[in-house]
């Protein structure tokens, strides 16, 4: 019984993931819990949290849910939750990841509100929703790294490629060949984010799932509870009641106003699709080099064909005069052996000749039907 104790244990404890939880001060707090506990304080389901496993292949997703946005943006596994508009949240995975600390970093730097909103907790009428800052680190993030790495790639890209013209060999291919498989997983890569800005930019009522502050204000404040990590507080029945007002301040026209997230979205998109005109620009240069080494390698080959030609054509005259000799150097008595040696000074230069015209006559066939180059 103890032993499966143990191995339970040991299973939960290899269950649980490092997570990093900022509040809308910017302050952090390192947490090692396993999903059930993610599902349990965030309130989402379960096929929500699996988009957030890296050892699942989901592509990227961005999800409003009633209290949280679930992003999956390549490396970046996030949730923004609020649980009433003071207790704005944002859930990192795996903050210590390398390409995960800059956020980190930007995340402590961005998320706070100016001294007098903090001490209100509440924002001010002018200021972005806190989801929407958070949204905008991570999108910032990731377009810039994508951008980053099409950068990397076409600094390898364009000078292999122009060597590969210059000369080929299988060194050049070879690098080629990885540059472009690199450039292929890429794109994909840069596509996938691209495909779900554009998924939300099409569907208003996606976008509107998002304005998780404007829910809390327009749902029923009862409904909402404070997660269990976050420290009950003697005045929270005064920090709702301004929390509330001030949410319902900093929210402009009616619920279906998406304007302000639309244009949010629309910058990174317009961002992401100049890193994929980038990656389509290298594409179509390396389909160009191909084309160029394709019709090299056709030229040699003509030329090859063409050598084919010169020497069969060659072999048939000397076929042919090789012919004459061996008939003339047969042991048969002729009757011009005795003081006609000029017959054979002829027979010898006449069917060297006649080869030779024709060698001629085969060429320039072959020149007036268009099998050899002028």
């Amino acid at each position: 019984m103890a032993a499966e104790q143990g191995g339970v244990a040991i299973k939960k404890k290899a269950a649980a993931r490092s997570w990093i939880l900022f509040d809308s001060k910017g302050e952090d707090t390192i947490l090692d819990v396993d999903k059930y506990a993610i599902m349990q304080r965030v309130e989402i389901h379960a096929r929500d949290l699996r988009i957030l496993d890296p050892l699942l292949s989901y592509p990227s997703t961005i999800l409003g849910r009633e209290r949280a946005i679930v992003l999956n943006l390549e490396h970046f596994f996030v949730i923004f939750f609020i649980f009433l508009c003071f207790l704005a949240k944002v859930l990192l995975r795996d903050p210590t990841e390398e390409n995960v600390v800059p956020v980190v970093e930007e995340l402590r730097r961005r998320l706070p509100l100016s001294a007098a909103q903090n001490e209100a907790d509440a924002p001010d009428e002018h200021e972005s929703p806190f989801e929407f800052r958070a949204l905008e680190v991570a999108l910032e993030a990731i377009c810039s790294f994508l951008d980053a790495r099409t950068t990397e790639l076409e600094t390898a890209a364009y000078p292999a490629l122009d060597e590969l013209t210059s000369q080929i060999s299988s060194r050049n291919l070879d690098r080629v060949r990885k540059l472009k498989s690199a450039m292929t997983r890429l794109t994909g890569r840069v596509q996938k984010v691209r495909d779900e800005l554009e998924q939300l930019l099409d569907d208003d009522d996606d976008m509107g799932d998002l304005y998780l502050s404007r829910k809390m204000v327009t749902s029923p404040i009862s409904g909402y509870g404070a997660p269990n990590w976050v420290p009950a507080s003697p005045t929270i029945a005064s920090k709702i009641s301004r929390a509330s007002r001030a949410s319902a301040a900093t929210i402009h026209g009616n619920e279906n106003d998406v304007e302000e997230l639309e244009m949010l979205l629309e910058a990174y998109f317009m961002q992401i699709d100049g890193t994929l005109n980038k990656l389509t620009t290298l594409r179509e240069y390396i389909d160009d080099t191909e084309d160029y080494i394709n019709i090299q390698l056709d030229n040699h080959r003509n030329q090859l064909i063409q050598l084919e030609l010169f020497l069969s054509a060659g072999t048939v005259c000397i076929s042919l005069y090789s012919l004459v000799a061996g008939i003339f150097g047969m042991n048969i008595p002729y009757t011009w052996n005795d003081g006609y040696s000029w017959v054979f000074k002829w027979v010898v230069s006449g069917s060297g000749l006649i080869s030779i015209i024709m060698f001629i006559v085969i060429i320039a066939y072959a020149r007036h039907k268009g099998l050899v180059g002028s």
